[in-house]
């Protein structure tokens, strides 16, 4: 009987590709050559080439090139006469089909690797490289054992963004010996961006890979500027494999950088045809984040109907046509790069859907505002995605993670989402109810599309039951509860249990939790099959220091106990209940009467044989045997056939038990396969409800968020906004969300500021000392602007805002020498993307606008962002700066609708000590306080003297 195997990564192909796969791993460095090429290896990486066969090397990965490393080939085989063994020609015959990936070659209980890949990722992933010798020639390899897949999947896809190829071992119906009794072919190819269900997947983030198509771009000269062309119509469509979930938008080029900011790809797939376009627009855009770029063979732009048999229900005729031609082409390319990465794999997705009445979010505004990692370390700690999270489902975490990315503009979905806030924030202990519900409940996007995929194990369908369980209490408990609320009763019959209900009862009644928990006791314990496994094959095949290779711990194991506890007869752990099938109540009748035959036996055996020690039994080398000790080994066994002897035991065959034994072992290989047909029956009924069961799960999601802002609300005192359709900002006693949390953890207190902006005053010009809070006071406005819109309580006392389209920031100063840019050219850059782009209904945050060049050109320019933000654009701007003489330009330049408000710092009478007054008022300060700032620093005195005597000479001057 084969061992369970439940740790593959690998998919069983229906059909494999015959020739190289024409996508490239690409690590994007530049808008030119540097796409195709990572730089050559480091010099960590070449040491640890040169330590020799049969070391091991450790290499930070921070030293190590990122992407594709060009590998020259090594010959298959120097003497005709003397062939390499059959795995290794069908490692190098893979390893050339697809020459960009990484090969791992199963070989029994081990992935291994050979040829120009050992010699290059054993140092890598620290693992043992070492040399056979073949009658053909030497053979660099290297290996580990199956189940640490994952782990070396991590190190190889996830953290250096290289493509693996996974080939996997199926029975060769020639069925010779030796190792042509297997057929090693690449069952999928894993890249960052087709990640299904691998362990080290960020469950709180959405893993997408992102098709581009452009429109026409071959008209686009190649010895024009490297400028991209605003102009070109841009078609995006993105998926995610491990939930299924499939979208695509129409955008232009220049628009294209916010929505990378916002659906944050992990890799990127464009046509191969861009590649001989050295200086198209486009790769000036993608070289900012360093993308992770593909390049495919353009497909035939196809109808969307074309995608029905990769989608889990049709599109309505009707919404076809609502597709643009690019967002059909993306489409196509996005679904046929997945299909070639799967090797032919079933996959079922989610119609593809667009993100309409979207608040943008430009890339600089999303990192300035730290919306989702921080500017500094690049972590989600600390960012206002950390301080407002409290969702306990990892899906509610996914959505909320997209909802603060994307906050919506639509004034029905903002206002449905603050009711249902709003309701459970007044209901406590329904929430209480809610949440301990919403924790029983797992990750179901991710479990049903494995099941999509045929990946589905019996715990995943234990999961769905527990959840179908949870939610039908959920609904149970919204509608005694719910006081005919509208917002509660809306999302109550968006629920549909019908199907559900019936697949959960009968995965109830079917699967059996202990037996399956006694399996996982056999394949995880100290004595499990798995580490046996490696540890037999290590014995049988490998040398003395493969052991090495093994976990810590188990090199001391002996293979022989884990494999007979799991061959013994006391330790069958059925999957299925004897009641979830006929035939499976049959067969476990025949297994009940053939175990009372073997204890009859047994008794009988040792009457007749005079051994009352002898046991049955039965091991994978002898198998079924009779066991003896002690005193019993003396006995005259002379009619029996010996099989083995110790000191004080002796085994032996008997034939009534062997053939007992193997009637036993016919009826547990039946009981084996009607489990299966039994899971397989299971695995259809949740196909058969999965649209059903993925509703239900979005449903879930959005309750997890209400509750979340709900507690929100309730631990840090936020407000409900109002949102209208006007171009104001009301805001009384606004608070920064960070700021604040970060104050309290030091048992300060946040000072409050009110926002009166775009009625009687488009536009705030905000002056005053360094570090007295106008750069706070800012960006605490927009974040309050993205939580209502998000459908958020927000931290103010009053807040009453008119809907904004985009928002948009230039704040803190950054430099980007790669490029060749100044921290001045930078914030050009930046600012006039703002100035091409705001509209009446966008909120506009900029702080310090020229401080990088003089002071008169830096009030130049400032004063002309300013005039061009209040006569052409028309926007909502809190405007912050250092330069004075911009108040006598506003106040000459026709601007009435302008206000000054100002911070200050408050001196005792000496002048020497003095705090910040973070408060806003009315007025103007011209005085930036620099020195104090600069005494704080630690500048020394001296220093601060000198440059007293010269403010002081410009003021005598002055």
């Amino acid at each position: 009987m084969p061992l369970p195997c439940r740790h593959l990564a690998a998919v069983a192909p229906r059909r494999f590709l015959t020739s190289t796969p024409r996508s490239r791993p690409l690590h994007a460095l530049s808008p030119c050559a540097a796409l195709r090429h990572a730089p050559p290896p480091s010099q960590a990486w070449r040491a640890a080439q040169e330590r020799g066969k049969k070391t091991k090397a450790t290499v930070k990965l921070d030293d190590l090139p990122q992407g594709l490393i060009p590998l020259e080939p090594l010959a298959l085989e120097p003497d005709t006469h003397k062939p390499f063994p059959t795995v290794v020609r069908q490692a190098r015959s893979n390893m050339q089909r697809f020459e960009n990936c990484v090969l791992l070659t199963r070989v029994g209980g081990f992935y291994e690797l050979y040829f120009e890949h050992a010699d290059e990722f054993a140092p890598l992933l620290n693992i043992k490289r070492a040399i056979r010798v073949f009658s053909a020639g030497e053979v660099p390899m290297a290996g580990f054992p199956f189940f640490q897949l994952d782990r070396y999947l991590k190190i190889l896809v996830q953290d250096l963004n290289r493509y693996v190829a996974i080939a996997e071992e199926f029975p060769n119906d020639k069925g010779n010996p030796g190792d042509l009794m297997h057929d090693r072919r690449v069952s999928r190819i894993i890249t960052p961006g087709t990640l299904i269900d691998e362990n080290f997947m960020d469950p709180f983030t959405n893993n997408y890979v992102l098709a581009i198509h452009i429109e026409d771009h071959e008209q686009e000269s190649t010895h024009q500027s490297a400028r991209p062309n605003a102009s070109l119509r841009v078609g995006l469509a993105w998926l995610d494999l491990s939930t299924g979930q499939f979208f695509t938008q129409s955008t232009d080029l220049s628009a294209l950088p916010s929505y990378l900011a916002r659906i944050g790809p992990r890799e990127i797939v464009l046509g191969e045809d861009l590649q001989a376009s050295k200086d198209h627009g486009i790769f000036n855009v993608l070289a900012e984040d360093r993308h992770l770029i593909t390049y495919t063979s353009p497909s035939e732009v196809q109808k969307v109907s074309g995608w029905s048999p990769m989608l889990e229900s049709p599109l309505p005729p009707r919404l076809e046509n609502e597709f643009t031609i690019e967002e059909i082409a993306a489409g196509s390319s996005l679904l046929q790069y997945v299909k070639t990465r799967l090797q032919g794999s079933n996959m079922k997705l989610q119609p593809p859907t667009r993100q309409l009445d979207v608040l943008g979010i430009d890339k600089n505004t999303m990192r300035a505002l730290e919306i989702k990692k921080t500017m500094r370390e690049d972590m989600v700690t600390g960012s206002l995605l950390h301080i407002i999270r409290r969702t306990v489902t990892k899906g509610g975490a996914r959505l909320l993670d997209n909802w603060l990315s994307s906050p919506s503009t639509s004034l029905e979905v903002i206002n449905s989402r603050l009711d249902l806030v709003t309701f459970m924030l007044n209901h406590e202990l329904l929430r209480e109810r809610v949440v301990i519900l919403l924790r029983r409940c797992h990750d179901s996007h991710r479990l049903l599309q494995k099941f999509a995929f045929g990946r589905g194990d019996p715990d995943d369908l234990l999961a769905l039951k527990s959840t179908v369980y949870a939610t039908q209490e959920l609904v149970a408990s919204l509608e005694q509860d719910s006081e005919a609320e509208a917002c509660i009763q809306a999302m109550v019959t968006r629920i549909n249990l019908e199907g559900p209900n019936e697949l959960a009862k009968r995965i109830r009644d079917a699967v059996d939790e202990e037996g399956l928990v006694q399996q996982h006791r056999l394949e995880d314990g100290e004595a499990g099959e798995m580490q046996a496994l490696a540890q037999a094959v290590i014995s049988s095949e490998g040398s003395a220091e493969d052991s090495n290779i093994l976990p810590k711990g188990t090199r001391k194991k002996k293979a022989s106990g884990g494999l007979r506890d799991y061959y013994s007869d006391d330790s069958d752990a059925w999957i299925m209940k004897p009641g979830a099938s006929p035939a499976l109540e049959r067969l476990h009748a025949d297994f009940a009467a053939l175990a009372i035959d073997k204890t009859n036996l047994g008794e009988d055996l040792k009457k007749r044989l005079g051994a009352e020690s002898l046991t049955l039994r039965f091991t994978p080398g002898m198998g079924h045997i009779c066991h003896v000790k002690g005193k019993d080994m003396k006995l005259d066994l002379s009619t029996v056939r010996s099989v083995g002897s110790s000191k004080s035991t002796r085994s032996f065959h008997h034939p009534e038990w062997t053939k007992l034994g193997q009637q036993i072992d016919q009826c547990r290989i039946h009981i084996r396969a009607g489990e299966q047909r039994v899971f397989h029956q299971l695995r259809e009924q949740v196909i058969h409800n999965i649209i059903k069961l993925r509703r239900n799960a979005a449903v879930l999601d959005e309750l997890d968020i209400a509750c979340s802002f709900a507690t929100l609300a309730v631990e840090k005192d936020w407000t409900r906004p109002i949102l209208n359709k006007t171009c104001a900002h009301k805001i009384v006693g606004g608070r920064h969300p960070t700021v604040e949390g970060g104050l309290e953890e030091e048992g300060r207190s946040f000072i409050t500021n009110d926002c009166f902006v775009g009625d009687v005053q488009r536009t705030w010009l905000v002056s005053g000392p360094n570090m007295a809070g106008k750069s706070t006071f800012l960006r605490q406005n927009a974040l309050i602007t993205i939580l209502a819109q998000v459908g958020s309580y927000v931290p103010a006392e009053y807040a009453e805002i008119g809907l904004v389209d985009q928002i948009f920031s230039r704040v803190g100063s950054a430099d980007n020498l790669y490029r060749d840019q100044s921290t001045f050219m930078v914030e050009m850059l930046e600012t006039a993307t703002i100035l091409k782009h705001a509209t009446r209904h966008s909120f506009v945050i900029m702080d310090e606008i020229g401080r990088g060049t003089t002071p008169e050109d830096g009030t130049a320019v400032a004063f002309a962002c300013l005039h061009h933000l209040y006569h052409v654009n028309k926007c909502r701007t809190l405007f912050a700066t250092h330069f004075h003489d911009l108040v006598d330009m506003v106040v000459k330049g026709d601007m009435e609708g302008v206000g000054f408000y100002c911070t200050d710092v408050l001196e005792d009478k000496d002048g020497d000590g003095f705090m910040y007054d973070h408060r806003l008022r009315e007025g103007v300060n011209t005085r930036s306080h620099a020195l104090k700032v600069a005494k704080l620093a630690g500048l020394p005195e001296e220093a601060i003297a000198v440059a007293k005597k010269v403010l002081d000479g410009r003021v005598r001057s002055v």
